[in-house]
This record gives structure tokens, sequence and C-alpha cells, in this order.
């Protein structure tokens, strides 16, 4: 019997994903869930570039603003609410749609990947903590790279969030990450899934970044920031995303507004660059050039998937 077939959109940030989706959506009588790991935080609007209701045009969005930002939200829940998504769609004969930028959401979806959810160790992560302040996260990041070299090549030097989480796996599981997603890889998966990734000059993808940063700026992120650190005493985990955590240390008085400013850019910038890297490897996915437009790159897709 046929696998059901779902779509997959993906690319870097500022690519254009939400407008080509949104109208693959209404030419397929298609219904979208985001795999976008900061847009599924309730209150956190602007810098993460969530699309607006008129944006939306009455296509139903899943897994957006559904988790409060003190919420730490796992990939393994990730992929059982996308699941639970995909099956709702589905059922309603309607067509779904994967649009975002988070490789590993994506991952467990394609691949299977099933990422059980281990306890945090409490006592464990606090000493991490620990080791960071003393010896500086490079230091965490190289014991990591001992570990699991492979996990490693894709986790930024400053992402704590995944530095602490490969040296936690090993320690809970006696197994590298890496190891483990590929054991979970031999599952069988229980879709089609269509891949389709937007491409684009990366001078003009540069630029288009720099200018979202000076939209969000004028659009109130700061305020946006400063209503959620009032609203959550104890800094949500949210906060650590890129584009929140520049915001907070300048309200700390670590940096001035025009360095904050340039280091979200910058930033953002890098974590494009890795983005591509990620989706690069995957051999299943279709590029899509994104100067042929929306239109033309929806008819290309539609092509595709007949």
């Amino acid at each position: 019997m046929d696998k059901p077939k779902v779509i997959v959109i993906c690319g870097p940030t500022a690519s254009g994903k939400t407008a080509l989706s949104i109208n693959l959506a209404k030419q397929l009588n298609g219904e979208i869930i985001s795999a976008d790991s900061m847009q599924i935080y309730k209150e956190m609007d602007i810098g993460t570039a969530k699309p607006t209701k008129d944006e939306m045009e009455n296509i139903k969005h899943y897994l957006i603003d559904c988790v409060p930002p003190d919420k730490r939200f796992s990939v393994a829940e990730y992929k059982k609410e996308a699941t639970v998504a995909i099956e709702e769609i589905l059922h309603k004969n309607k067509m779904p749609i994967i649009v975002g930028g988070t490789g590993l959401y994506i991952d467990s979806l394609i691949y299977g990947i099933e990422y059980n959810e281990m306890q945090v160790d409490l006592e464990y992560r606090a000493k991490l903590e620990s080791i960071a302040e003393e010896k500086g996260l490079e230091f965490l990041y190289n014991k990591a790279k001992e570990i699991d070299d492979e996990a490693m090549q894709k986790i930024s030097i400053n992402d704590k969030k995944r530095i602490f989480r490969v040296l936690e796996v090993y320690k809970s599981t006696g197994k590298t990450k890496t190891e483990l997603e590929k054991e979970s890889r031999q599952n069988d998966v229980k879709y089609d899934f269509k891949m389709f990734a937007i491409d684009m000059d990366r001078q003009v993808l540069y630029d288009r970044i720099n200018k979202r940063v000076d939209i969000m700026i004028s659009s109130g992120l700061i305020d946006e920031v400063k209503s959620i650190i009032g609203k959550y005493p104890s800094m949500p985990t949210a906060m650590q995303g890129l584009g929140y955590k520049e915001v907070v240390e300048y309200l700390n008085g670590d940096c001035t507004e025009e360095e904050m400013i340039e280091k979200i850019k910058q930033e953002s910038r890098r974590y494009a660059k890795r983005q591509l890297t990620w989706f690069r490897r995957n051999k299943n996915i279709l590029w899509l050039d994104a100067t042929k437009g929306i239109e033309e790159n929806t008819k290309i897709i539609l092509e595709e998937i007949r």
C-alpha cells in the first residue's frame, strides 16, 4: 500500500519558506505544521518572525504559538505532536506540509528518529553549568567533541543547550547521540516525505537577514523581550534563543544597542550557514531556486509530487 505523502519545505532563515508554503497549501488543500523550534513559543512573535494571521491567509497552522516560554520543549515532544498533526490533517483528506528550518525537528520525522525522553539529571546539569562558568563553554564543547565528533560538527561553539545535550545523552545512556540516532534510523517511516528546500545567492540571503533584523527591532523586539522577562521572573529557557539572548545582554548593560543589532545579524547569518550545511547533507532534498519566484516554485513542487 502506498504511504501517505507529506511535503517538507525547509531551508535557511529568511529564505521565504512561509510565503511559498502558504501558496502551496492554497493550491493543494493543505495545512501547515511548523518545524521551527522558536515559533513553538507563545508571546515570542517578533523575534521568531512568526507568520501573522493575515500572512496565514486562513490556512490552519499547527505547532505555532502553543508552549509558554518558560517550558522546555524537546525534540521527542515535537515528533510526537507533529505526528498527531499529520494524522489529523490526513484524516481531513488534506495535504500535510511541514515548514521550517530546525533540522533536528525535520530529521526526527523523516528518519523516524526516537529521541528517548531522558530525565534531566539536575546534579550533572549543575556540574556542567559550574564547569562552563569556571572554564568556559569552549572547554565543554571540546569535551563533547572528543565524545561525539560527528554530532558536534552541526553544533555551534556557543550553543550551550546542545553542547550539554550531547554530554548528558552520553552520561545517561553510555552511547553517543550519533549512535542512538543511527540505531533509530532503522525504524520504518510511515509517510512518503517529499522534500524541498529554498536556495538563493548567499549575499542576497544575508541582505534579507540583515533587513529582517532591522524590521524586528523597529517592530518592538526589545519591548517584547522586556515583557517576557517581566512576566517570567526566572529567565525562561526560550530566552536563550537567537535574537532574544542578545537583547537580554543589551538590557543587562553588556553591550550597546548598535552592538546588539550587529550581533543578532551576525549570529543569524551564521545560523543560516549552518542550516544550509545541515540540509545539503540530505540527498533526498530537491533545491528550489528562489529567483524563480513563488508561483514557479509552487508549480515545480506540484509536478514533483504527482
